[in-house]
């Protein structure tokens, strides 16, 4: 099975955290398309997502209008609050095929911001 350009850049990101991690940290998962973005907190071992947040959720794009990098910030200010209540203070960063760049970044700046250590 020949697989794309993206899907390698994806599985080679996820492979290296995969085979450093341990069992004292979780891994976030960031998705992100053209208008939204997404992080799963997700347990290997055990194959399920903790925690998750999302841009699609409601109340989080309100009457106003609110540009991509504000609901980057504000989706990882409500994942790092939902973190803190379960006791997740040190995760792997799994950014995928996206380049730590943009709103990529700035998700993980505000995460740092709002006590996730990775």
């Amino acid at each position: 099975m020949k697989l794309s350009t993206l899907q390698r850049k994806k599985f080679r990101v996820r492979n290296k955290l995969k085979g450093n991690s341990k069992n004292d940290r979780f891994r976030l998962s960031v998705s992100r398309s053209l208008k939204n973005i997404s992080a799963q907190i997700i347990d290997d071992a055990n194959s399920k997502t903790i925690l998750s947040a999302s841009s699609n959720e409601k109340g989080m794009k309100s009457a106003n209008k609110v540009n991509k990098i504000e609901l980057s910030k504000l989706v990882a200010e409500k994942l790092a609050k939902k973190a803190v209540e379960k006791n997740i203070k040190k995760i792997y960063f799994d950014r995928g095929q996206f380049k730590y760049h943009g709103r990529v970044k700035i998700f993980a700046e505000t995460l740092r911001k709002n006590g996730m250590e990775f």
